[in-house]
C-alpha cells in the first residue's frame, strides 16, 4: 500500500494570488454592461 501524499502547508491569500488587485476589471465589466444595456434599449426603440 502506498502512503498518501502530504498536504502542502496553508498559504496566505496574497501568496496564492501572486498579484495585486487594482479594480480595472470591475470598471471594464461595469462599463461594458452599461453599453450593452443602452444598445439593447436603442435597438428595442428603433424596431
Amino acid at each position: 500500500m502506498t502512503e498518501p501524499e502530504p498536504t502542502p502547508p496553508p498559504r496566505s491569500a496574497t501568496a496564492v494570488r501572486q498579484g495585486r488587485t487594482t479594480g480595472h476589471v470591475r470598471w471594464i465589466l461595469g462599463i461594458s454592461l452599461t453599453l450593452v444595456i443602452v444598445a439593447f434599449v436603442i435597438a428595442y426603440l428603433v424596431s
